[in-house]
């Protein structure tokens, strides 16, 4: 604990709020923002909502703050909110223009903030003058992102009126429903100064005196490691809502969110301050190697590729000035050691264990047992104070995948499938663990449950997680030279108790799910691939992210090119198919295994380790409107990886789409499966 915080002078903000400024109202129609950006205050009927206009629901953080926009890590942030706000086709909103505009508010629909971690989101429509944001429901990371920078959220749309006409607002009316601690920092402007005040013992911790109940394995992980009343590691039971703060094992950042963390660390800690235990935190250079290659003349002028640097050197400043292990980038070529979802998932992540890192896809390592989660900036800097998170306990959803899968499909698909479910689009499992089982995943690697587990970042959940078996036994052993005692130690009694309690329960069929994709814009557009109307010509495949840059990823690569070449075909000439490792280890694996010399003789361009295309940072990209993409990454987002329609898809159908030329199936016995326009039996979703 850093002494100068304990006697640091710390307030709570007045209980009542007025907000003077204007209300953007982020509508679908283009021109309605257009005009409320020229000086119109559009009309709002708060009675009546079937008259308003449409809003535009599933706005991430990307367009909140594009990518680019995030190699700013300081106030300059507020000249560019929502500037990748997509409408239509039309990208109505530029720089300065939320700033110069006076808003104080800004209201949306559905599934605000959903995508990435990136608290340069709230942080730039804080910056912007966004004081409140109303949405009718908003995702987990983002809304936590906004409590702990002060930003007031809500879902109640008659708060509207009352900011219109400048009236006091009792800011219970943002705390209601919350649990104590989140009220708490909210009362306090946010984390960081509630922290203080934590530490100083002026806020009230309630005490988490859950009886005995049966628990699932996320619960029972939550209860080792929240703190008691003592301060101390470890309760004997939890349920959903209980809140406290929960000690972590691994806290983890990269290059896109630790600079700002430092800089919060060092403006409101000091600059001379030490982190608590360097040996439990690392950081990654693992998003932006391979920038300078795709970046336009127009964002260098802008002097992006510039500031994108500095975001490295503070990093390694950073780590080197507090003794934290940083994996980054190669010596002898150019490169990264490995994602750090990757890294963590080969090298770091145990059984049981609670990590937390600065990126959505964190539930990642879900797949050997443990709780992953994303957090924010805010978080993170704290996190390096404190050693502990703000959790509160979610309900948990369970996915149960029965049967026996065909041979093309992947946990990709399933996951399409699962996003493209009414349940999970219209944000009920928001916040939620999504905990998988039944035999079809227990079929499934450690690997390609990993990709069951990333995206949950996509479903908006909590976390994801699989509990550990003889798989994860053997992953232990095979990948960590673990002794089998040591790791079935690890996963002993990690399972959900029989009469556990779920939120929702989710039955899928594997014998009726064939190979799926997601059409572009957004996750959730899940369809079978024999059900797209027509063939889809694809430019571009890309193969690689933390989602599918694994071992297995590259398995399935390896297999459809292999095959393709014994059949004299290579990658389709209107084609260009990049495939990209998550990591050396996973380079070295494809190295031993033979695979990059199928992948030179298929023309595949094979690249090094980084996030890359997935955060339109590296070579996959689309560079033209028109350009069709088919990607195993997690996202297609409108301008994520580019301007292009970017579709969802397995590694084995991006590779078998690759070879075509277009979107296929892929059939072991060299068969295609293509879009015909001709009906095709629907098949029954659970």
């Amino acid at each position: 604990m850093e002494p100068s915080l304990l006697t640091r002078s710390i307030e709570k903000r007045p209980d009542k709020c007025t907000f003077v400024g204007r209300i953007l109202f982020l509508t679908e129609d283009p021109e309605l923002i257009r005009r409320q950006l020229a000086g119109e205050d559009l009309p709002w009927d708060t009675k009546n909502p079937q008259n308003n206009p449409k809003l535009r629901d599933d706005i991430s953080t990307d367009e909140i703050t594009p990518a680019h926009i995030c190699f700013f890590f300081d106030e300059k942030l507020g000249e560019w909110p929502y500037t990748g706000l997509k409408c239509g086709n039309v990208v109505p909103i530029q720089r300065g223009d939320v700033k110069k505009g006076g808003f104080v508010a800004a209201v949306s629909g559905k599934r605000r903030g959903k995508g990435s971690s990136r608290e340069q989101s709230p942080y730039a429509e804080l910056c912007a003058g966004i004081k409140l944001v109303i949405a009718e429901n908003i995702e987990r990371i983002y809304k936590q992102n906004c409590q702990n920078l002060g930003v007031l959220t809500s879902t109640d749309f008659s708060l509207i009126d009352k900011v219109r006409a400048g009236q006091e607002i009792p800011l219970n009316k943002f705390t209601e429903g919350e649990d104590d601690i989140t009220r708490q920092v909210i009362e306090y402007g946010g984390l960081f100064p509630f922290n203080v005040a934590r530490m100083q013992k002026k806020v009230f911790l309630p005490p988490i005196t859950t009886a005995r109940r049966p628990m699932t394995i996320a619960e029972k992980i939550f209860a080792r490691h929240m703190l008691n009343a003592a301060n101390e590691q470890g309760v004997s039971y939890v349920k959903p809502a209980d809140s406290g703060f929960a000690r972590t094992d691994l806290r983890f950042s990269h290059e896109y969110v630790t600079p700002m963390s430092a800089i919060f660390f060092e403006h409101f800690v000091g600059k001379e301050a030490r982190v608590n235990d360097p040996a439990s935190i690392l950081f990654f250079r693992d998003h932006l190697t391979f920038l300078d290659e795709v970046i336009s003349e127009e964002k260098k002028k802008m002097g992006l590729l510039d500031l994108a640097g500095q975001l490295k050197y503070k990093q390694e400043d950073f780590a080197a000035r507090q003794g934290i292990r940083l994996h980054g980038e190669l010596k002898d070529r150019k490169g990264s050691e490995g994602i750090c979802h990757s890294i963590v998932a080969e090298t770091y992540a145990l059984p049981g264990q609670l990590n937390v890192g600065s990126d959505s896809h964190t539930p990642h390592v879900g797949a050997v047992g443990c709780i992953a989660f994303g957090i924010g900036t805010t978080d993170v800097f704290n996190s390096w104070i404190t050693k502990d998170v703000r959790v509160k306990v979610p309900e948990s959803v369970k996915v149960i995948v029965r049967g026996k899968r065909k041979p093309n499909v992947t946990a990709k698909d399933y996951i399409l499938l699962l996003l493209s479910m009414e349940y999970i689009r219209s944000g009920k499992a928001l916040a939620k663990v999504m905990e998988y089982s039944g035999e079809a995943i227990e079929a499934l690697s450690v690997d390609e449950r990993a990709t069951m587990t990333n995206m949950a970042a996509e479903i908006g959940g909590f976390t994801g997680i699989v509990a550990p078996d003889e798989k994860t036994v053997e992953f232990l052993m095979e990948r960590r030279g673990m002794p089998r005692a040591e790791a079935e130690k690890l996963c002993a009694g990690l399972f959900s108790d029989p009469d556990a309690q779920y939120a929702h329960v989710i039955e899928l069929n594997a014998d009726e799910i064939t190979p799926m994709v997601a059409t572009p814009g957004d996750p959730g557009n899940g369809k079978f691939v024999r059900d797209l109307n027509t063939p889809v010509p694809v430019e571009i495949a890309y193969g690689g992210t933390c989602t599918a840059g694994k071992n297995a990823d590259m398995d399935m690569y390896a297999q459809v090119l292999a095959e393709a070449l014994l059949q004299g075909k290579r990658i389709a000439d209107s084609c260009k198919f990049y495939i990209q490792f998550g990591s050396q280890e996973t380079r070295e694996y494809c190295v031993r295994k033979g695979y990059l010399e199928t992948f030179k003789q298929a023309g595949a361009i094979v690249i090094e380790p980084s996030c890359g295309a997935c955060i339109n940072a590296g070579p996959g990209v689309s560079t033209r409107p028109d350009q069709v993409v088919i990607s195993a990454q997690n996202r297609n987002f409108p301008g994520r990886s580019g301007p292009g329609l970017m579709y969802l898809a397995s590694p084995y159908t991006v590779a078998a789409s690759a070879v075509a030329g277009y979107i296929v199936e892929y059939q072991p016995n060299g068969k295609e499966v293509v879009a015909t326009g001709t009906a095709h039996g629907k098949q029954r979703r659970t």
